[in-house]
């Protein structure tokens, strides 16, 4: 547990690292294999078997998951990809990484999701123009599932294809179906970054129920290197022999980072069960706060990753105090996100303000609470107050 002292940060979100996790990474350490050994493959096969897939790829980021899942769906110079402006740049950059061409679909201010209605009518008009994408990338923001049925339908109508950015979302459920099942989808990808649900220090993962996908996946996380003798080009070759097929890259998870996903796999379903209580908590401790939560469609079990509160107010200089202020008592309070279109890069491709307004009002009063597993009460109490005296 976390003991408040206003001389110590309580950050949004931390890691918490067991004896298990611990001895786990050990093992492995004294082990004969600290990379391309036999963890990253029990890796995946575990968290294949939770999220219902038939496949899953390890990876050393969720970035470099979004990159090769875009690769493996053929994404190339001239393509379209679309994404959430609300979202970490990794939704999109991994679209310009192969020389494709990024758009947004604006959010539902409630949710902070993708809108789908307004994805439908963007694809109308951009099927008049001929100008239709190639993926779509809908984002799971703070662990809740956006609407992937309607989007499903909608793929099947414009002929795109989908990956799911499911960065947040692990032990996360849509329709009582595990999120990373690829129900809906091509292929899901979920990040095990230290301030994730679960995490591998740095790592992620592509899931999917495609033999193809996955074995392109797997042949371009590692120099695009195939070792697979009956499928080789040179048939007389010796025992040495492995064939690149491939441009591909150094993007393997290592043993190491591979063991301590295992041990924090097992205790998965607590981990939701906690976050999922302490948002309750901060809900009910700020109902009378002129804040909104995001909201949770019935349809999902959030996992939970953020929690995100709306302030109440249309002045962004009070957003902007309410978290210095915050921020000055040492409460780790973020935005998740700057709207993508909004950085300096992106003004340079020809975005600008007022391009996705509701992404833009959204991040004038958003902000992300301390939220973790070891988080108590009394520390969630402490952080309503402070918002409570600095919204007064």
């Amino acid at each position: 547990m976390i003991n408040f002292d206003k001389n110590k940060y309580l950050p949004y979100g931390k890691q918490k690292i067991t004896r298990s996790d611990i001895s786990a990474v050990v093992r492995t350490l004294k082990s004969n294999f600290l990379t391309q050994g036999p963890k990253v493959p029990q890796f995946e096969e575990n968290l294949s078997k939770i999220v219902e897939s038939k496949y899953a790829v390890a990876v050393n980021s969720a970035t470099s998951a979004l990159h090769i899942a875009c690769l493996a769906l053929d994404l190339k110079k001239g393509d379209r990809l679309w994404t959430s402006p609300i979202s970490f740049v990794a939704s999109s950059n991994c679209a310009l990484y192969c020389g494709a061409i990024v758009d947004f679909v604006d959010i539902n201010p409630r949710s902070g999701l993708i809108d789908e209605n307004l994805l439908e009518k963007k694809l109308e008009t951009a099927a008049l123009k001929k100008e239709l994408p190639k993926v779509i990338v809908p984002v799971h923001l703070a662990g809740t599932s956006c609407n992937m049925e309607k989007i499903y339908k909608l793929s099947n109508k414009y002929n795109f294809k989908i990956i799911e950015d499911a960065s947040h979302a692990l032990g996360g459920e849509y329709k009582n179906q595990p999120i990373g099942n690829c129900k809906y989808s091509h292929i899901t990808v979920f990040s095990f970054h230290p301030v994730k649900i679960i995490t591998t220090g740095e790592g992620g993962i592509a899931t999917t129920n495609s033999s193809f996908l996955a074995k392109k996946m797997t042949e371009l996380r590692s120099h695009g290197i195939n070792k697979n003798e009956s499928e080789f080009f040179s048939k007389e070759e010796g025992l040495w022999h492995y064939e690149q097929i491939n441009l591909g890259f150094n993007y393997r998870l290592s043993d190491i980072h591979a063991a301590l996903g295992i041990s924090q796999l097992k205790r998965l379903r607590k981990i939701i069960e906690e976050r999922n209580k302490i948002l309750k908590i901060y809900k009910s401790l700020g109902k009378n706060l002129k804040i909104s939560f995001l909201e949770i469609p019935e349809d999902c079990k959030s996992a939970v990753h953020l929690g995100i509160i709306k302030l109440n107010t249309d002045d962004p200089e009070e957003h902007k105090k309410i978290f210095k202020n915050m921020r000055m008592k040492n409460i780790g309070v973020q935005l998740h996100y700057i709207p993508i279109h909004t950085h300096p890069f992106y003004k340079k491709l020809g975005f600008k303000y007022g391009d996705f307004p509701q992404s833009e009002i959204y991040a004038k009063k958003a902000m992300s609470l301390p939220l973790f597993p070891g988080l108590n009460k009394k520390n969630q109490m402490q952080v309503i107050n402070y918002l409570k005296d600095l919204i007064k």
